[in-house]
This record gives C-alpha cells, sequence and structure tokens, in this order.
C-alpha cells in the first residue's frame, strides 16, 4: 500500500544542512559538473567513477562507488528539477551498472526512490546547503525504514560534507 498522502509523513522526512565556507556559485558547480562530483560525492573513502552526467531536467547522474573494502555499488539521480544556482530536485536511487533501479544490498526496505530537494543560499560569502529527502512511491515500511535510518543517513550526509567542504578549500 502506498503512504505517500499519511498526514504525519513530514515527521519521517530526512533533512540535514551545512554552512561551506565558499560562494553560492561554485557549491552549486561542485553539485553540478562531473570534474568536481568525482572528488567529493559518496561516502568517506569511497571511489567515484563517473558513468553519465546529463545535469538538467530528465537527466540522469550515474555513478559507481568503490568501497575501501573493494566492493562497487551503483547509484543515480534523475533530475527533476534545476534553478541555478539556488535549487536541485533529483529522484535518488541504487542502481545497477546499466542504470536500472536496484533495491538497497543492505535494507530490502528501503524505498526505491527517494526525493531529494537541495537548496544553496549564500550568506556572507558563505554557502548554506539544505537537504530535505523524502521516499516516493514507498509503503508504510519502507517509510519506516527510512525513518529509521536518519541517525545513519545524517553520518553519511556529515562524511560528505566534510569531504566537500576539503574539497572547496582547495579551489
Amino acid at each position: 500500500m502506498s503512504a505517500g498522502n499519511s498526514p504525519d509523513r513530514s515527521a519521517q522526512e530526512f533533512t540535514i544542512g551545512r554552512v561551506l565556507d565558499a560562494p553560492r556559485k561554485l557549491v552549486f558547480d561542485a553539485w553540478s559538473k562531473p570534474e568536481h562530483l568525482a572528488r567529493w560525492w559518496g561516502p568517506k573513502g569511497c571511489a567515484i567513477k563517473i558513468e553519465k552526467l546529463e545535469f538538467r531536467a530528465g537527466g540522469m547522474f550515474h555513478y559507481s562507488m568503490t568501497l575501501p573494502h573493494g566492493v562497487v555499488m551503483w547509484g543515480r539521480m534523475v533530475y527533476r528539477e534545476i534553478t541555478a544556482p539556488e535549487r536541485i530536485v533529483f529522484v535518488n536511487s541504487f542502481s545497477d551498472a546499466e542504470a536500472g533501479i536496484t533495491a538497497n544490498p543492505w535494507n530490502p526496505d528501503w524505498p526505491l526512490e527517494v526525493l531529494n530537494t537541495i537548496t544553496f543560499t549564500e550568506e556572507g560569502g558563505k554557502t548554506v546547503v539544505a537537504l530535505r529527502g523524502v521516499p516516493i512511491n514507498a509503503t508504510d515500511t519502507q517509510w519506516k525504514t527510512f525513518a529509521d535510518n536518519h541517525p545513519s543517513m545524517s553520518g553519511g550526509f556529515n562524511g560528505s560534507f566534510d569531504v566537500l567542504a576539503a574539497y572547496l578549500a582547495t579551489l
């Protein structure tokens, strides 16, 4: 049963933010250009290989991540909306090498698709990045799994933001 219209879903949404010491255009470019994404996207310690990046509404970012212990994972983003340099909206999924949607290899109850909205706001030469994620086309069990994993997602995104902040400091 799809539970996307339940009134209490806002408590299960995932939100996270970070202030980055870089101008908004540079931070937006770090999310939108392959030469930048390959340097910071994904969990700490992963090597990212970009298979495809079509940064436009309807386009796809398809990538592989080689984890520190050698396991290769695939992911994809399908962009829904891009308003440079303010906002990016995309559906994120685990994937296979052909960019098909796959289940989370560690948790079969994970939602197949998560809608993410990222906003970029410049304040005094720094950029506030705010991310909001919600499962789409998800069952009640998938929503619960998503909500139960907010601490893990916070750790993952904070690690990625740490790598992004260090990368931006080199530019």
